[in-house]
């Protein structure tokens, strides 16, 4: 028997219906597409060996298009833009087009390193690190190095990283890293701090780093971070090779001085400025005065001088054996006038020196006519200490925690080389109390050389604090620290001259060696903390 149901709950039912369809039809987008294209084909194939065409085509499983291909792609060993050219760029497309401009080297394995460029047109998911690989010979050189990059003074070192090979062969001398483009190349990249360069031969090579500023695979000093092996290295090898970037001292040269005020002309330079002199060549009068002082915000030393009338002025400058003639045309310009204050503003620093600052040249400081008095209104016992060579006047005297302090420097205090003195001048200075400070107390251990710098810098590695070690020591103790965050970092001083030295490629000298802390120290008000650092071996 057949069951018959009302009209109205049929039409009930078939409402029903078309509702729940209309719902199960409603575009969602479906999952997010997180696959990265695939290679189907290539024309010569990958790994193609007697490579004698000018065209290579790449062929994907769906539409791709080029990202940063300036910055990912490495091309080993290297070859100049101009010959060879990668299309489309810009649009989608299912394959890569590599057109070769130029005549390549016989017998030599080439690798088109696209690192992260190739991606798909929707979601820009990487095909990551694809390598086309081919040789103009009958075999594809196998061999691969392998290492880390490090830095000397930061604790991560640079992205976007060149090292590269130079084969020694009967042409090799070391000025090669400034003319000649390597043998072979590989990049960091932006997001690896190791490095792999295969498909080489064997033989023996240079091994060096560049942060390479310009991109055109070879070493300037004026820019560009580079580190190196200390040894030949030959290939084939299982080492894993560590190279450590820094920047070298610049070779000192002469820059061409500049009349910026009526009493004062600029001498630049380039590299270290240290025995570097300035002497007046033209006629002067019997009482002519100068002095040459180093300018602290540029690369530049002013050369004072008590003006006369003149319409050019010629100097020799010299540093060691060179020397250089200059002349310098004299404009009309004001001079420079005396403006006088302290090198510590509100605050005073228990472990910084308070001194008098001058805009010009300082000559004379009479400290009886300079007095420092306490919140209390009592007189400090202070000593004046005039360093000209500095251009600074210390006020020698040892502050006193949760103290306030107002320093009075009256006319004829200091007296500039023009013979200007200073007016009446009044400055209110205040130390922190202990509770606004935290100390820190350091051990070291494992330490395997002396002496050391130990420093406390802040996150933008600028030092703080730092303190000198010739032997085993107990503890380090840092007193007085303003609330931070602070690294901490030992230099092994190799030349014991109290500073951090660079390396130097020519010299094969390596920087002196720099180890971190792990980690950061977070030192809070009215602490005392106790911390404990094991060096590396």
């Amino acid at each position: 028997m057949k069951l018959r149901l009302p009209s109205y709950i049929l039409v009930l039912l078939l409402c029903l219906l078309v509702v729940n369809c209309a719902k199960r039809g409603t575009p969602t987008g479906g999952p997010e597409d997180d696959t990265p294209p695939k290679l189907t084909s290539a024309e010569p194939e990958v790994y193609a060996t007697n490579f004698n065409t000018d065209r290579i085509r790449i062929y994907f499983d769906e539409f791709i298009k080029l990202k940063d291909l300036q910055k990912q792609l490495i091309v080993s060993p290297p070859l100049d833009a101009s010959a060879y050219s990668i299309t489309p760029q810009g649009a989608a497309s299912r394959y890569i087009d590599i057109r070769i401009k130029d005549t390549l080297a016989q017998n030599t394995t080439y690798t088109f390193n696209f690192g992260q460029s190739i991606v798909d047109n929707n979601e820009d998911n990487p095909y990551e690190y694809f390598q086309y690989v081919f040789s103009t010979g009958s075999y594809i050189d196998s061999l691969a190095v392998r290492g880390i990059i490090k830095d000397a003074v930061n604790r991560n070192p640079d992205q976007f990283v060149s090292v590269m090979l130079y084969e020694i062969d009967s042409a090799y001398t070391d000025s090669v890293i400034y003319k000649q483009k390597p043998t072979y190349i590989t990049n960091t990249l932006d997001s690896i701090v190791t490095f792999n360069i295969s498909n080489l031969r064997a033989g023996k090579y240079l091994m060096v780093a560049l942060k390479d500023e310009a991109n055109n695979y070879v070493f300037d000093q004026n820019t560009d971070k580079i580190g190196f092996v200390d040894n030949v290295i030959t290939v084939p090898s299982d080492t894993l090779y560590e190279l450590t970037l820094f920047n070298e001292e610049v070779n000192f040269s002469f820059g061409r001085p500049a009349h910026v005020a009526k009493n004062r002309i600029t001498f630049g330079y380039t590299g270290d400025p240290k025995d570097m002199k300035v002497e007046l060549l033209s006629p002067k009068p019997a009482e002519f005065q100068s002095v040459l002082l180093k300018d602290t915000a540029k690369d530049s030393l002013d050369y004072w001088f008590t003006p006369f009338e003149a319409d050019s002025l010629q100097f020799r400058v010299q540093k060691g054996a060179e020397t250089k003639d200059f002349t310098v045309k004299l404009r009309k310009l004001a001079p420079d006038s005396l403006e006088v204050g302290l090198n510590q503003k509100r605050t005073l620093s228990l472990q910084k020196r308070l001194a008098i600052t001058s805009n010009t040249p300082l000559v004379k400081a009479d400290s009886t006519f300079i007095s420092i008095v306490d919140k209390d209104s009592t007189n400090v016992t202070f000593k004046t200490i005039f360093e000209p060579q500095e251009n600074l006047v210390y006020l020698d005297f040892e502050p006193s925690y949760s103290q306030r302090y107002r320093v009075n420097i009256l006319p004829n205090a200091v007296q500039d080389l023009f013979g200007m003195v200073n007016d009446t001048l009044s400055f209110n200075l205040a130390t922190k109390s202990p509770s606004d400070l935290g100390n820190l107390s350091l051990t070291l251990k494992n330490v395997q050389f002396y002496p050391i710098i130990i420093q406390l810098t802040n996150e933008k590695g600028e030092v703080i604090r730092e303190a000198y070690a010739t032997k085993p020591q107990q503890e380090y103790y840092f007193e007085g620290l303003d609330p931070g965050r602070y690294n901490i970092r030992v230099i092994d001083d190799t030349n014991k001259n109290g500073i951090w030295d660079t390396g130097n490629f020519l010299l094969r000298k390596q920087p002196e060696r720099i180890r971190y802390k792990p980690g950061t120290l977070e030192l809070r008000a009215n602490w005392e903390y106790n911390d404990e650092f094991t060096l590396a071996d």
